[in-house]
């Protein structure tokens, strides 16, 4: 049931990027966002000398994903944890170094068909949003008791959502009167708060709200600010990272700490560039790649994904 619904995003492509590290034997690769496990269980397959450690917040995603990965045996290590917790994971297991690195970013499959968690506008459900569901304030308690300017700015930066103040006075009015507890309402609230104007593009007119008021229930950006950096760290030389995004704010985020790594820092004026200052990763897609319009028409959350990826080249010289 689980596997049928859930098509990996750029399955061959992450594949084919992170290849080169894990032909050879005791190669390990981590998938940083197990989800229903279709990246993990392709990369078990395609690469069958290699160890896999996946990390998930979502307790029933790891439950789903560990029924599917159960005939590799123990190959598959699955972790609960947040991706940002990455270095320590790996200090537990005793991993000096990883070959390969697996970012698949956003809400899985599951979350977004599971109706009772929130995630998603077009259909009713408690304004949760939590990924880890043992944790955490709701979306709810967002929405109840955050001041108006912040979530003026929370809308504004992880929504990128121009009409974030009209939105936010008819959150504070509405909620005077009745605190929010289901997403149909907040949905209708947003459809009568917007311009007509702002309600022709960009597909549902609650989309915005609901990527922010996801992104602050989980700490996704601060959790990624820490996450891509310590990945980077775990690779060998010549390992290799795939991330997919699926909105600016990550793939910029994600854009910067690859840049910053391929980038040569050494001085202006050198003769010679010594070894500290040259650049530790070589990039491997020019910019970020898109799905094909093949892929978008037989699933459709692929629309927004881009793929960066990068390699190892240099150890680290502190």
């Amino acid at each position: 049931m689980s596997s049928s619904r859930h098509v990996p995003v750029m399955l061959q492509r992450c594949l084919d990027l992170l290849a080169p590290a894990l032909q050879r034997p005791g190669a390990v690769v981590v998938d940083c966002t197990l989800g229903l496990g279709g990246h993990s269980e392709a990369l078990l397959t395609q690469f069958p000398e290699a160890r896999l450690v996946a990390l998930d917040r979502d307790k029933e995603a790891l439950r789903l994903s560990g029924e599917r990965l159960a005939p590799y045996g123990e190959r598959a290590t699955l972790v609960h944890a947040v991706y940002d917790e990455l270095p320590d994971v790996l200090a537990r297991l005793g991993i000096a170094r990883v070959q390969g690195v697996l970012f698949d970013l956003g809400v899985s499959s599951m979350q977004l068909d599971e109706a009772g968690r929130g995630f998603a506008y077009a259909q009713d459900a408690p304004l949760d949003m939590r990924m880890d569901q043992t944790t955490g304030i709701s979306a709810a308690e967002v929405l109840n008791t955050y001041p108006p300017g912040e979530l003026v700015r929370i809308l504004r930066a992880y929504g990128e959502e121009k009409q974030a103040k009209r939105i936010v006075a008819a959150v504070v009015r509405e909620r005077a009167k009745e605190p929010f507890s289901n997403s149909a309402r907040l949905v209708e609230l947003i459809r009568d708060a917007l311009p007509q104007a702002a309600k022709r593009t960009g597909g549902n007119p609650a989309k915005r709200t609901f990527q922010a008021l996801r992104i602050e229930v989980n700490g996704e950006l601060s959790v990624l600010e820490r996450a891509i950096p310590g990945a980077v760290a775990a690779l060998a030389v010549g390992g290799r990272i795939a991330v997919l995004s699926y909105h600016s704010l990550e793939d910029r985020l994600v854009k910067q700490v690859f840049a910053a790594g391929a980038a040569n820092t050494a001085p202006p004026g050198l003769p010679v560039v010594p070894e500290q200052y040259q650049p530790r990763l070589k990039l491997l897609t020019r910019g970020a790649e898109l799905p094909t319009e093949e892929e978008i028409a037989e699933n459709r959350r692929a629309a927004p994904a881009r793929l960066r990826g990068a390699e190892r080249i240099r150890e680290s010289i502190e």
